[in-house]
């Protein structure tokens, strides 16, 4: 079946979600990928973000849409203690699970569900902690959760408790992320007397704005409005992702009115996207950045000569014209600088392929064949990883280095790429995720992130030392020139080659109406309404 009569199917069924509904409104956004799953806590991707805990799911805080400002969520409100070490959450009474074709709630959302949904990711001996095959909690773990939560109490039935080892000054944006997302306990206690722990990933039931339908794999989501929504029944009706992972397709799509909203257009087609009289393009500076990541456990790459030679050996001016084609900056830090403790005295590597060359024989390196890991998606901080890779591929070669290019699909990459004895360099980058520099240096490049959203693999200790002593400091002004140094640190020792960050563009019919950007890259529909 072609995606069109695919897609037309989807439609056509969910016309039929919202019964007696004469005049429901259907949202169709052509997204890039497929989900690696519907629980959101095991993952960092935004693609599964997208399709997972934003519309499914709500977290005890929340970012305002459209800014990283923290709101009540599934907390009415909150109490920090004087030392910085307990934070108490009054609950929000009244809040109503998904009622689904396969799960109907008996009860309320309450301080079990909390409980729950962070003590799965925190004890090991915990009956959820393995509930899949090698299950991983990459962002808990690569934040240092584990060390930092020393418990998590249940006060009464709307009122819980975090206890800390240490203050945490990132905390409450930490808790507004994905991976603090509130599944059902109760759906929890019935999938494992039946015997079906894995469908938590597959038919997920949340509180959030919308309920999920069905997926029919790397073709299309749907997604239906919750009826009891706590914030109110949203606009739209039925929400659609078409699943269109070209581009070009992409924006074919939506020119041909397939489909209302389509990210990440090509570079070359946004002048067309802004001329054409149905569409809207909006655009902004975008929080992210993407780099070429060493593995720091593997040699030759252990040494920090290599990784500055290899870094001087890449043309970055050459992949801004022909990747981004004018909407991206070249990074030398690894936070963007539009982020806050940006250090704009860092030199860059420069270009300099006879230097790389000179570098790489003293450090008795010849005839070195590696591989460059290629994304097989589009993403925010990289349009077309294939021919940054083949940029660097020649970049590489003029230096007497031979590289290999791989790839594999999207959830396989980014499972594959976490291997400590992965060969290599791997292409990948960042869209913060709470608006603070610790969920760049920490989660990308701390020691506790190691095989996991620690590509690099990289554990350097007077770094570590910096973004740890940058945690626990009560201000902003007092963790900005911690973090300075930190940048200073990691450009010295070089686990990364930064590439570039870059505008983000979103374009979409005219007849989406009150869609608002997000500065951390995320793509939310709650709120959003469409013109029929």
């Amino acid at each position: 079946m072609t995606m069109r009569k695919l897609l037309g199917a989807a439609l056509l069924a969910s016309s039929m979600l919202v019964a007696g509904a004469a005049n429901a409104k259907t949202l169709v956004y052509c997204s890039e990928g497929s989900p690696e799953g519907f629980d959101p806590a095991p993952y960092t991707a935004g693609t599964t973000f997208n399709a997972s805990s934003r519309p499914i799911y709500n977290r005890l805080v929340e970012f305002d849409r459209g800014t990283t400002n923290i709101i009540p969520g599934l907390a009415e409100s909150w109490e920090v203690s004087a030392d910085g070490t307990e934070i108490t959450f009054k609950l929000r009474k009244g809040v109503k699970f998904h009622t689904t074709s396969f799960f109907t709630p008996t009860r309320e959302f309450n301080a079990d569900d909390v409980i729950f949904s962070f003590m799965r990711q925190l004890k090991k001996d915990h009956p959820w902690n393995q509930y899949s095959a090698g299950i991983a909690w990459e962002y808990f773990d690569g934040m240092d959760m584990p060390a930092l939560l020393k418990d998590i109490v249940k006060v009464d039935d709307h009122t819980i408790t975090f206890k800390l080892n240490r203050p945490e000054a990132p905390f409450l944006a930490n808790m507004a992320m994905d991976f603090a997302s509130i599944l059902s306990a109760e759906y929890a206690a019935k999938l494992e007397a039946d015997g079906k722990k894995e469908m938590i990933n597959q038919q997920p039931i949340g509180t959030g704005p919308f309920l999920f339908v069905d997926y029919q794999k790397d073709a299309v989501i749907r997604y239906a409005a919750h009826p009891d929504f706590w914030g109110g029944k949203q606009p739209i009706d039925d929400l659609i992702f078409a699943i269109t992972t070209d581009a070009s397709v992409r924006m074919q799509k939506l020119k041909a009115g397939e489909c209302h909203v389509a990210p990440y257009p090509p570079p070359a087609e946004t002048a067309s996207l802004k001329a054409d009289p149905n569409l809207t393009v909006m655009e902004q500076e975008g929080l992210n950045v993407g780099y070429l990541a060493y593995n720091t456990l593997v040699a030759p790459f252990d040494k920090v000569e290599v990784r500055k030679a290899l870094n001087m050996a890449i043309n970055k001016q050459a992949i801004l014209d022909a990747v981004f084609q004018g909407a991206g900056t070249a990074a030398k830090n690894p936070i963007p600088p539009t982020m806050w403790s940006y250090n704009n005295d860092t030199v860059d590597d420069p270009y300099d392929p006879e230097a790389a060359k000179k570098m790489l024989a003293d450090a008795g390196v010849s005839g070195l064949k590696m591989k460059i890991w290629a994304m097989p998606v589009q993403r925010p901080y990289n349009p077309d990883a294939r021919k940054m890779a083949e940029l660097i591929q020649a970049d590489f070669a003029k230096v007497g280095v031979e590289a290999e290019i791989v790839s594999y699909e999207w959830g396989e990459y980014l499972e594959r790429s976490k291997a400590k004895d992965r060969d290599g360099a791997l292409l990948l980058g960042w869209t913060g995720d709470n608006g603070d520099p610790d969920n760049f240096l920490a989660v990308l490049l701390g020691c506790s992130a190691v095989g996991g959203s620690n590509r690099a693999q990289w554990c350097h200790q007077p770094f570590e030392d910096l973004i740890q002593k940058a945690k626990v400091l009560p201000t902003n002004e007092e963790r900005t020139p911690v973090y300075m140094e930190a940048q200073k640190v990691f450009k010295e020792q070089a686990p990364w080659a930064t590439i570039a960050h870059s505008v983000v563009f979103m374009p979409m019919s005219k007849k989406v109406m009150n869609y608002k950007m997000d500065p951390l890259g995320s793509h939310r529909f709650d709120g959003v309404d469409i013109a029929e």
